[in-house]
């Protein structure tokens, strides 16, 4: 059985950080690109980034480019998102999702969807 188990949101005030965890079963981690899409109260789901398990390297959205750093530990099946500098419009459900094409990912069309985990910024 295939799963991502999204971890780590909670309430923070803007400017401050919090880490997002994704630990990921069933599936061929190493062949997967895992990234995290983000649906805001009343809004459309927005991919933020994806991190390719091939090389490395990584994508974010423009609105959170310098804020955002994606890493992954192979070891663990667990892919990470740090959140710095949020702002209140960082406020959504945040879910983590594989395929094996980023661009599927950042584009909502992925294979493997988890379950969010919610990200409150108060100003």
């Amino acid at each position: 059985e295939v799963q991502l188990q999204a971890s780590g949101g909670g309430l923070v005030q803007a400017g401050g950080s919090l880490r997002l965890s994704c630990a990921a079963s069933g599936f061929a981690f190493d062949d997967y690109n895992i990234g995290w899409i983000r649906q805001a109260p009343g809004k459309e789901r927005e991919g933020v980034s994806c991190i390719s398990s091939s090389d490395g390297r990584t994508y974010y959205t423009d609105a959170v480019k310098g804020r955002f750093t994606m890493s992954s530990d192979n070891a663990k099946n667990t892919v990470y998102l740090q959140l710095n500098d949020l702002k209140p419009e960082d406020t959504a459900v945040y879910h983590c999702a594989a395929d094996l094409i980023c661009a599927l990912v950042v584009g909502k069309l992925a294979d493997y969807w988890g379950q969010g985990t919610l990200v409150t910024v108060s100003s």
